[in-house]
């Protein structure tokens, strides 16, 4: 079985950046900002965690404007990175011209090319990266950037770095652990 099939990748996850239109970035923030807040309460009812990592997709207007088109969160578990709180803003993807919105969905889609930015960005740091994903659609999406299924219902990960099979167990048994993430 390969790497990628296994959910995991040798060594630091061989994701190929795809092109991504100039008005988007990716970046981690330390502390959230209000208009990543206000994306994640719109979609959870409540706030985000108040601790790193929050990786965002901004999007600039054509009129300047900046708006937080993508959030999802992390927590960082000493060998292993657990992610969830995924959300995308349909309002800042109204917003995109067409062109825009074209590469966008080249690039697998808004949620895809910030996943796949986070896992490039953390791989380097943890054995593993975890996520916790009870939506369907949102599943397929981190299946494709290379996440796998474990024996417990909405916990996916992808293995940043080669590891035996006790290693494996015990870590996902340790995100088990956490419950929803």
């Amino acid at each position: 079985m390969s790497a990628a099939a296994s959910g995991g990748i040798a060594g630091a996850p061989a994701l190929p950046a795809r092109t991504l239109p100039a008005s988007i970035a990716l970046l981690e923030l330390e502390q959230v900002d209000d208009d990543s807040a206000a994306l994640f309460q719109r979609r959870f009812g409540g706030p985000p965690p108040d601790h790193p990592h929050h990786v965002v997709a901004r999007h600039r207007g054509a009129d300047g404007s900046v708006a937080t088109a993508c959030y999802v969160h992390f927590t960082s578990m000493g060998d292993m990175l657990l992610g969830g709180g995924a959300c995308i803003d349909p309002r800042a993807i109204r917003s995109m011209s067409a062109e825009d919105r074209l590469a966008l969905h080249a690039a697998g889609g808004l949620y895809h090319a910030t996943l796949a930015w986070a896992v490039r960005h953390f791989a380097p740091r943890y054995d593993a990266i975890f996520g916790y994903c009870g939506d369907p659609l949102a599943e397929r999406v981190d299946l494709a950037v290379g996440f796998a299924k474990t024996e417990h219902p909405h916990l996916l990960v992808l293995w940043t770095r080669d590891t035996d099979a006790a290693r494996r167990a015990d870590l996902i048994a340790r995100a088990h652990a956490v419950g929803p993430f």
